[in-house]
């Protein structure tokens, strides 16, 4: 059994360009848990109050397969470790399992802890000691291990066993800089398997690229724990890709992970992750990428429609991906089929209503539309399709200002005129702190003296991607919101060259969906 490590809402958000909020951590969470996951590192609890806040909110999900694991350091020489505040708020976590790393490198021990090698011994065993006296069970990162290793082999290994003798459960090998080769990290791990008796696990970067590489042929060296983050995301030139390393340990070394079914999560996962950090996803990763199965033209595509095995490794779908034929697009109506199938199970590939959400789906892609974390608009769309979706209010229009002498207090107006559920007419105004938030308090205004429940909703995150970089100021945009009614989350899009225009888009649906959500909960029950 292979246990997966994911650190990409700590290691992972130390990337450049990578802002995680806490409402993002908590949809990564559930989502990482429903693609199996065991192991989460949250972050540094202590080190800033977004890391305080997410910590408490973190505990409160109720996850299936994942445990949410904090992350610090050894105790800091000054302190003895009941002293040490990183180590006291790893503890204030509540979590049953926490991750500390420490110096394998002289070098370190010498230049930063400003340390004896003998007493950086004894902080990594006291430290673990100490952990596991308080009933947690600890993962040791070995920072540095391979350069440590290829520096000092003895002393590099005399400090995994400090960690070992202080109780770890496991040993985690790390190539921090990135820079080793996968065959100095195979014969490293082995080695270190024949001179401890722990499981050991492996933490690469991607410095010289060869990150997924290192943890696959660590893996095939013994490894039974490997870490990394989706999309790669990390410092410098980032992570080894979760998202390259699951579907060749499952699918090429035939190694239990994750479930065949989780395993067909991991395409949406690794976009939703993208969406969530507001960076594009890249097209041509492997396994996820959208261009990963792509096809055109010539003698590529002739091929793969007699045979698909001629041009593809594996089968898309089974890491929730498609084959795509960009000449003629054929593809896709089995992947909605499939994402529907629940709510409409009597359907197949060639209904009406599959064509026909299918071809909508493809234009609106086409038009800059993104489906992978606005789940609320694509239900809308699909409610639409089959009949079993309405509009709740019709738009008769309105109307945003944005005035200030400054820059220090500009203020928003937004006046909005809607008709509701039986024709009645509502004009509304209100003021916000810019643009959206304004429609937002206006529309609200109008809509909660036909909707009560609208109160309980409230927008979480709200995000713009520029579409077409070389359109300057006139470019389209992409528009994500998400919202909460304090018991489910969801998401909705909005495209449009006006971002005013793309957010009423986002936003109308992020209303509408609630509407619709608790109606279909209503007929449920009342079924």
């Amino acid at each position: 059994m292979i246990h997966l490590y994911d650190t990409t809402l700590r290691d992972g958000s130390q990337g450049e360009g990578v802002v995680f909020s806490v409402e993002d951590k908590l949809l990564i969470i559930k989502a990482l848990d429903q693609l199996g996951i065991h192991y989460i590192e949250g972050g540094y609890p202590g080190s800033n109050p977004k890391d305080v806040d997410f910590f408490k909110k973190a505990q409160e999900l109720e996850l299936k397969t994942s445990e949410i694991v904090p992350f610090g350091s050894t105790y800091y020489p000054k302190y003895q470790p009941e002293d040490d505040p990183n180590l006291k708020a790893l503890l204030d976590t509540g979590s049953k399992t926490v991750t500390i790393f420490g110096k394998t490198w002289k070098l370190h021990a010498l230049d930063v802890l400003r340390v004896s090698p003998e007493q950086n011994l004894a902080i990594i065993r006291e430290s673990v000691e100490f952990l596991v006296s308080n009933g947690r069970s600890v993962i040791y990162d070995a920072e540095h291990f391979f350069d440590g290793f290829n520096d000092d082999s003895a002393y590099a290994l005399d400090s995994l066993q400090a960690a070992a003798d202080g109780g770890a459960k496991c040993l985690v090998l790390c190539d921090t800089n990135g820079g080793r080769l996968p065959l100095e990290v195979q014969d490293g791990v082995k080695q270190v398997k024949d001179k401890i008796d722990l499981p050991v696990g492996i933490h690469a970067h991607n410095d010289a690229g060869v990150g997924v590489a290192n943890s696959v042929l660590a893996v095939q060296a013994g490894v039974t724990h490997v870490q990394g983050t989706f999309n790669g995301f990390g410092e410098r030139c980032g992570n080894a890709n979760l998202s390259g390393i699951i579907p060749t340990l499952k699918l090429k070394l035939g190694l239990d992970c994750i479930s065949d079914k989780q395993l067909q999560l991991l395409t949406q996962t690794s976009r939703l992750v993208s969406e969530l950090a507001n960076l594009p996803h890249d097209d041509r990763q492997a396994y996820v990428g959208r261009s990963a199965f792509a096809h055109k033209g010539g003698l590529h595509t002739d091929a793969i429609r007699k045979n698909r095995l001629t041009y593809e490794h594996i089968d898309p779908e089974k890491v929730g991906n498609e084959q795509r034929i960009l000449v003629s697009e054929q593809a896709g109506r089995g992947t909605i089929l499939k994402k529907i199938e629940k709510e409409y199970p009597d359907r197949d590939k060639n209904s009406p209503e599959i064509i026909a959400l299918f071809e909508r789906m493809k234009e609106a892609e086409r038009q800059g539309y993104q489906y992978e974390v606005a789940e609320a608009s694509f239900e809308l769309m699909t409610g639409e399709i089959f009949g079993h979706y309405h509009p709740y209010f019709q738009l008769v229009g309105f109307r945003v200002i944005v005035e200030g002498a400054s820059t220090i207090d500009m203020k928003a107006e937004a006046t909005i005129k809607v008709t509701g559920p039986s024709g009645e007419t509502a004009h509304t105004a209100a003021d916000g702190d810019g643009p959206v938030n304004a429609m937002d308090n206006a529309l609200r205004k109008a809509l909660e003296k036909f909707y009560p429940t609208l109160k309980k909703v409230r927008l979480t995150n709200y995000k713009v991607r520029v579409l077409d970089t070389k359109a300057g100021t006139g470019a389209k945009v992409r528009v994500l919101l998400e919202a909460s009614d304090g018991t489910d989350w969801w998401g909705t899009v909005g495209v449009s060259e006006n971002i005013i225009q793309a957010s009423w888009e986002a936003l109308t649906e992020s209303l509408a969906y609630k509407l619709y959500k608790d109606r279909s909960l209503r007929s449920s029950s009342q079924n």
